[in-house]
């Protein structure tokens, strides 16, 4: 009996050339590790090398190839060395998901800006260089590109407007970039996560006094299985957004 579930084709992805932000833990290692079984070949970036060097052995015996780039992507000449080094060694790349990303939580008035500028080099302006550096060859490729968003970015809760106000802003990137791009055939996918079992997320559990219980949350393989389909979906479909949000609400 056939299965009522959307079929995709299994490995389609192989071989294409997949750049992840973030990916020594949480959502970008969950990401990069699927891409890997998937067949792609993963350039994994991030600031921490051992952390992407362990994720990065870890994948090997799923992918041929899988590389890491140390990257501090509130640092301007580190993307561009980042961006220079992918172009050299291949040209284009066909997906590009960023899901590096900083919080940092406080009602307005306490908050120092220094921390705003912070989120918002992190979470917007490395996602802005990156892409514009890529996104030729991306279009050369009929790319693709994912944003990992949050619900913030949708609806901003009390004590969150630094990082809230950089998740709207990622979410109009990302809905500006696709438009410009749907004419090249690139698609352009947002996810908007409520709270997922994240190093990120245990931070902020604690910023906030709350005990941490990371079984009631998303887990990053439900991210990573969500992207994979959408990433592997024909090209007569373009999936442009998805919330997802923990079965059991607090």
């Amino acid at each position: 009996m056939k299965s009522a579930q959307c079929d995709r084709v299994v490995g389609n992805l192989k071989n294409q050339i997949a750049v992840v932000t973030g990916a020594s833990s949480g959502i970008g290692k969950a990401i990069a590790l699927n891409l890997a079984k998937e067949g792609a070949k993963v350039c994994m970036v991030g600031r921490n090398i051992e952390r992407l060097k362990a994720v990065a052995n870890s994948g090997k015996p799923f992918s041929e190839y899988i590389s890491v780039y140390k990257t501090d992507l509130e640092v301007d000449d580190d993307i561009s060395l980042l961006s220079g080094s992918l172009q050299r060694e291949f040209g284009a790349i066909d997906i590009l998901t960023h899901c590096a990303g900083m919080i940092s939580i406080g009602k307005i008035q306490e908050s120092p800006v220094e921390e705003f500028d912070r989120q918002f080099r992190v979470n917007v302006r490395a996602a802005f260089l990156l892409t514009q550096a890529l996104l030729p060859g991306l279009k050369l490729r009929r790319g693709q590109i994912v944003f990992i968003n949050s619900s913030v970015g949708l609806v901003a809760k009390a004590s969150a407007a630094q990082y809230a106000a950089t998740k709207h802003a990622l979410k109009g990137l990302a809905d500006s970039l696709r438009e410009e791009v749907n004419g090249d055939g690139v698609r352009v996918l947002s996810v908007y996560l409520g709270r997922t079992a994240t190093p990120m997320q245990e931070a902020v559990h604690k910023m906030e006094g709350k005990e941490y219980h990371p079984e009631r949350l998303i887990q990053p393989e439900d991210v990573a299985a969500v992207v994979i389909n959408a990433l592997s979906l024909p090209r007569t479909a373009e999936v442009t957004d998805i919330y997802i949000r923990p079965l059991q609400k607090p």
